[in-house]
Parts: structure tokens; C-alpha cells; sequence
């Protein structure tokens, strides 16, 4: 089952300093690299644009990893706080730094850069490799090593073409509404106001192959009064309660997204297990 999520820039409302917004970030990262989230859609609501940027900020720079921060990232006061975050550890960060483990096959985030009039890639190990691609210098690409130490050349391969988890991609939405029109596949909009989410509606959306969307409301608003009267234009989509029987007043994001994904994961799990 190929996830995606759907959060609101207010869900950092909640939270008055940045400090704390950086680490409420990080454990939504953290949520997001567990559960082998495809696309992190942020989508504004609210008023606060200034949180939609740090959300978006913070959410690229963990997914990017360590020894490629300092090329992409320039210091900048949303990362003022980036000490507390924690790392995602996941496939594409967890790579051996010396040239002479390298072998045929094996696959790295790179950044294109240019010395002395030619490009090279710097896939963080101690040495740069000539690059014969077409992409631009200071960009990020994903490459693959067609020979392994000590003749080390490489090719440049799409993201999708990698086995297992790689990360998660960033994107940026003006709405929820916008969100929702596009996407193509299957909808879980989570709410109150839907139905409990069973075993017999979540397999549904693990028996078949098409990508699956998980919605998520702002502290403020729940789904339903986010969208509005365009609700019924929606098309594909269920409303699933996650959290029947709650007995706090309200679930904060980072607890919904790791509830709600570790169910459709163990439920993932057992059917295609």
C-alpha cells in the first residue's frame, strides 16, 4: 500500500515557540519515515504562513541527508533549532563514507557540483565523481554506481527505481480542496465524524494497488469544516474515525498520524504478510 498524507500548516498553532514546533515537526518526519510515507502534502489553513514555511523547511532538511545539508541548506533562522531534531536513519541516509566500500550497484543522494568548468556529483565520500548527466549544478539527483572502488563512475536513476524505502517528497498546496482534486486513488479522511475504522473498511484500501491519501485536520477545524460545501465533490474519498471513544478532548496531530498509520500498517501487514 503506497501512503501519502495530507497536513495542515496550522497544526503548529498549538505550540508558541519555535523550539517546540521544530521538535513537533521532527516527530511528524519521524511518523512520515516509519511508515514509508510517499508525499508529504502541506496544505495552508489559518492564518500563519510563517508556519507553513518552517514546516516545509524543516520537513525537506531531515528528509535530505547529513552530508548534503551543508551544499543545499545555507544557515537561515528556521533552522535556528535544528539541534534537536532527530534523525530519520532510513536507507538513503545510512551510506558508508569511504570510497573503498562502494561497490557496483550500489545507490546515493547526490548534489551536482562544478570544479574547474567541469561537473562532478559529491555523494558524501572522500572523493567527487565525474558527472555526464544533464542536471543543473547545486542540484540534488539520486545515482546509481555502474563501476565500484577504485574505478568509481556512476548514473543518474529516478527515485523510483530504488528497492525499499528511499524518503519521503515535500509538497506545498494553497488549500486542502486543491489537495483532494488532484489526487488519484483512494481517500481516508480522518475525522470524528466518521465511521470507526474497522478491519472491514480499511481492507479496502490494502487489497488493491492504487495509492492511498490520509487526510489530517488542524488543531482549529476538523476536515469536514476545512473543505465545507465542497465536501460532496470529493470524489474516492471516506471519512474514518481512527479514535473511537477518545477521552481526550482533542488528538494532536503527531499522535493521530502515528496512531492512524500504525493501524493501517499492522492491517497492511496481515493481509499481504
Amino acid at each position: 500500500m503506497k501512503l501519502s498524507v495530507a497536513i495542515p500548516e496550522s497544526a503548529l498553532s498549538d505550540e508558541s515557540l519555535k523550539i517546540d514546533k521544530t521538535r513537533k515537526i521532527s516527530v511528524l518526519a519521524r511518523a512520515c519515515a516509519i511508515f514509508k510515507i510517499d508525499t508529504i502534502y502541506v496544505y495552508q489553513e489559518g492564518k500563519s504562513r510563517n508556519d507553513g514555511a518552517l514546516m516545509v523547511m524543516i520537513l525537506k532538511y531531515l528528509e535530505t541527508p547529513q552530508f548534503l545539508r551543508r551544499r543545499l541548506f545555507p544557515k537561515m533562522n528556521d533552522l535556528k533549532f535544528a539541534g534537536v531534531l532527530q534523525p530519520l536513519r532510513i536507507a538513503s541516509h545510512v551510506t558508508p563514507s569511504n570510497s573503498k566500500k562502494i561497490v557496483r550497484g550500489d545507490i546515493r543522494e547526490g548534489i551536482v557540483v562544478s570544479v574547474k568548468g567541469k561537473r562532478f556529483v559529491d555523494v558524501g565520500i572522500n572523493q567527487l565523481i565525474q558527472y555526464y548527466g544533464n542536471t543543473q549544478v547545486g542540484k540534488r539527483i539520486t545515482v546509481q554506481f555502474k563501476e565500484g572502488h577504485p574505478r568509481l563512475s556512476v548514473k543518474e536513476i529516478n527515485k523510483s527505481e530504488v528497492q525499499g524505502y528511499w524518503g519521503y517528497s515535500v509538497k506545498e498546496r494553497a488549500n486542502l480542496y486543491s489537495v483532494l482534486s488532484e489526487w488519484k486513488g483512494n481517500i481516508i479522511m480522518t475525522s470524528r465524524k466518521g465511521k470507526t475504522a474497522t478491519a472491514e473498511h480499511l481492507s479496502k484500501y490494502t487489497k488493491i494497488d492504487e495509492p492511498v491519501l490520509v487526510v489530517f485536520g488542524s488543531p482549529e477545524k476538523g476536515i469536514h469544516e476545512i473543505i465545507g460545501g465542497k465536501m460532496n465533490k470529493v470524489q474516492n474519498a471516506k471519512s474514518l474515525n481512527f479514535f473511537p471513544n477518545q477521552a481526550t478532548e482533542t488528538v494532536r496531530l503527531e499522535e493521530a498520524m502515528i496512531g492512524t498509520l500504525s493501524i493501517l500498517n499492522m492491517q497492511d501487514t496481515q493481509r499481504n504478510g
